[in-house]
């Protein structure tokens, strides 16, 4: 039981370990404003990670950029719209509906869709071309030997 709750303890503390000492902010305020901006954040490296989750190099440089921003007077909105110029609406965790967003909402279903379109026909087809193979008759010295062999097996 002690090892099933250590291990839970170290699962739940890793997203805490992201965020270096050094990257803090010395006013807990800003900090707490850096980390829920950051949360909004997809890391460009990891796949479907926040910034203040990732323990990339490039989600670090991220984190420290957003620190910067807030130090510098911008609102989240504005750390948000900053990062959103730089990287695109693929850096936000939650991104908005619009057509150049399409790719990030519908492309996961649509592969999915296809892959099962592609199943379903390749399966369709299979019985159609099992049936259209042509069986060989058994000349009459086969079908004796074939009568032989189940009279055998049948004594």
């Amino acid at each position: 039981m002690r090892m099933i709750l250590l291990l839970l303890a170290m699962m739940l503390a890793l997203p805490a370990h992201a965020v270096e000492p050094s990257e803090m902010l010395k006013d807990p305020a800003l900090e707490a404003r850096a980390r829920e901006a950051s949360k909004n954040l997809r890391c460009v490296v990891c796949q479907n990670q926040s910034i203040d989750e990732s323990n990339a190099e490039l989600a670090r440089d991220m984190r420290v950029l957003v620190r910067e921003r807030i130090l510098a007077g911008d609102s989240n909105a504005d750390v948000i719209d900053y990062m959103v110029s730089r990287y695109g609406d693929y850096v936000l965790l939650d991104p908005p509906f619009k057509t150049t967003t399409y790719v990030l909402w519908f492309g996961a279903p649509l592969i999915v869709g296809i892959g099962i379109l592609v199943a379903v026909v390749f399966y369709r087809r299979r019985p159609e071309e099992a049936l259209q193979t042509k069986v060989a008759k058994l000349s009459a010295a086969e079908e004796k030997r074939l009568q032989k062999l189940l009279e055998d097996d049948e004594a």
